[in-house]
């Protein structure tokens, strides 16, 4: 008795693709199909087969069964018998009496072109996924174009740009939009390759067509996908203000939209609106606390803050989730730098090798890297994430890489390239005046691109800090601290309150440092900069020497305290 292949086909529907692999290998073992004689329907039951592999994720596996089936295609235009077309043509063309006055062999290849196509679309899936991108653009450009669907568009895109064709990626994307224009990901695609907001929403049909691609309403009903194309294409230019803008508008809109809110905060980090881009992390963590996207970034603003106990409770909730996402390492990354940064490198590295695109994982590699004095590494990590998308940590990681090991040079060119990149943003002048005030001779210079920075964002605390510690290496403590009480004055910040508080202490004004330190506590009980400037004061007022080394009892405490804090963690 023969196997019927609705069966299968009613089990992969119904997403049971073990039993759907089990039944494909009595499927292509049965007696009753003969491979010379019938090759379509031995072809058609090792497609099914694969189909459930592939569902599985055994990769390999399917790719062999796919190209059997290809194998036995082969075979059947040199049948002499007019066989019966099969149902993978999926096709609702109906036979008329002139066709089958016509070669059958030529009829039966105009049948299985399209099957072949979509078999080699499969294998190509597969070699995606198993991260082998060069085999899959061999068997995806053997599609012709016109042959593609949308899903084949989209593939074809991906491995362009992965293997760094920005011109095939971009023909394939906007295609992708030509068919359908709420394809999301070919919209953050091509702002990030540069298209700007008119050509892409220019791409969106107008009319529905016959082939079935998506119509654009432009009334306003439609127009936040407008909004949103405008919002990922400031964000690509570097104007982070516009795309923070557009963003705001469409949350009016879906209020509780996660996606939009992770963009948000995102950008939010990236700009060092710590406070705002956690608020925002939470909330998405409120409305999904299963989500992993984006959450290694909102893992490094929590250390940033030394907020530890939710720092240690969302890398907990990570790999409870999804060990397989790259964002999960690189917040085992964030945890682990305090205690063991090599340790903490090594899963950066991991996240790296799950996705070799993810920026994060370049970033948080190359800070490790220069705080474990590697700076001609850290350039390095810091160029691939520039590879993939230049933004201002990138930026800003090679500046200070390129400082560590006195390239100058070097420095002051990745700066200006972000100034350039960034001509309206005042952390690209900070990080040019970082530059010059790394040597006694440009600080003049480092003084205006600073204060130039506090003109374009007077809310910009980095440039003010780094004026008020060149004031302090210029020897003019007092206008450090007038600097930074008037910004005391506008802002609630524990950052400022340390610098001062250190000004205070290096000009032996004891009170007033300590009243300094205590208030930095106050707002954030997790400053480690507040909390050693407190001891390393305590100190001072003892009239003991604050570098001296610690005695060795003290140590070996500390030592287990790390210990059985560790075996907490773990």
């Amino acid at each position: 008795m023969d196997l019927p292949k609705d069966q299968i086909t009613a089990l992969l529907d119904n997403a049971l693709f073990n039993s759907a692999q089990l039944l494909g290998s009595f499927l292509v073992s049965s007696s009753t199909v003969n491979a010379e004689t019938s090759p379509h329907l031995k072809a058609e039951n090792l497609i099914l087969l694969g189909e459930a592999l592939f569902r599985e994720r055994e990769y390999r596996r399917a790719i062999h069964t796919y190209k059997q089936s290809l194998q036995y295609y082969k075979i059947i235009p040199k049948q002499n018998s007019t066989s019966s077309r099969s149902s993978l043509t999926a096709s609702n063309r109906s036979s008329s009496p002139n066709s089958f006055n016509i070669s059958a062999i030529n009829e039966m290849r105009y049948f299985l072109l399209p099957i072949n196509f979509e078999v080699k679309f499969k294998i190509a899936s597969c070699h995606f996924a198993l991260s082998e991108t060069e085999v899959a653009l061999v068997e995806m450009e053997g599609i012709p174009s016109k042959a593609r669907n949308l899903q084949m568009s989209l593939l074809m895109a991906k491995l362009y740009r992965n293997t760094k064709r920005t011109r095939g990626a971009v023909t394939c994307y906007r295609e992708c939009l030509r068919q359908c224009p709420y394809v999301i990901e070919a919209i953050i695609a091509l702002a990030e390759l540069g298209a700007s907001a008119k050509d892409i929403i220019s791409l969106f049909p107008q009319t529905p067509n016959r082939g079935g691609r998506a119509h654009f309403d432009h009334s306003d009903s439609s127009r936040w996908l407008q909004r949103y194309v405008e919002a990922q294409c400031c964000i690509a230019s570097n104007d982070y203000k516009g795309g923070l803008e557009h963003f705001a508008e469409l949350l009016q809109r879906f209020p509780n939209n996660t996606h939009i809110l992770l963009e948000t905060a995102k950008v939010e980090a990236i700009i060092g609106k710590t406070d705002e881009a956690i608020m925002n992390f939470e909330k998405v963590r409120s409305i999904d606390p299963y989500i992993v996207t984006y959450m290694d970034e909102y893992a490094m603003l929590l250390k940033l803050k030394s907020d530890y106990s939710k720092l240690n409770k969302l890398v907990h909730d990570l790999l409870s989730i999804d060990l397989t996402r790259p964002e999960v390492f690189v917040a085992l990354s964030v945890l682990w730098q305090k205690k063991d940064e090599r340790n903490a490198l090594s899963y950066a590295e991991k996240s790296i090798k799950i996705d070799d695109r993810h920026i994060p994982g370049y970033i948080m590699k190359g800070n490790l890297l220069l705080s474990l004095k590697r700076p001609e590494a850290a350039v390095m990590a810091f160029r691939g994430a520039q590879e993939l998308r230049a933004d201002l940590r990138s930026y800003q990681g090679l500046v200070q890489s390129y400082l560590a090991f006195s390239k100058v040079k070097e420095a002051l060119y990745a700066a200006r390239e972000a100034m350039k990149a960034m001509p309206q943003s005042a952390k690209a002048l900070k990080l040019v005046g970082d530059v010059h005030a790394s040597n006694s001779g440009g600080r003049e210079k480092a003084k205006k691109f600073y204060e130039s920075a506090l003109r374009l964002e007077p809310g910009y605390l980095g440039a003010a800090l780094a004026l008020a510690e060149l004031h302090v290496l210029e020897g003019r403590n007092g206008d450090a601290v007038s600097l930074l009480e008037r910004c005391l004055k506008d802002w609630v910040d524990d950052s400022l309150h340390v610098k001062l508080a250190q000004v205070f202490a290096d000009t032996n004004m004891f009170p007033d440092s300590l009243s300094h330190y205590q208030s930095a506590l106050r707002i954030n009980p997790q400053n480690e900069a507040a909390k050693k400037g407190l001891e390393r004061l305590e100190k001072q007022m003892k009239g003991v020497d604050p570098d001296a080394p610690e005695e060795e009892e003290e140590n070996e405490v500390e030592d287990a305290d790390a210990e059985q804090e560790e075996t907490e963690l773990l």
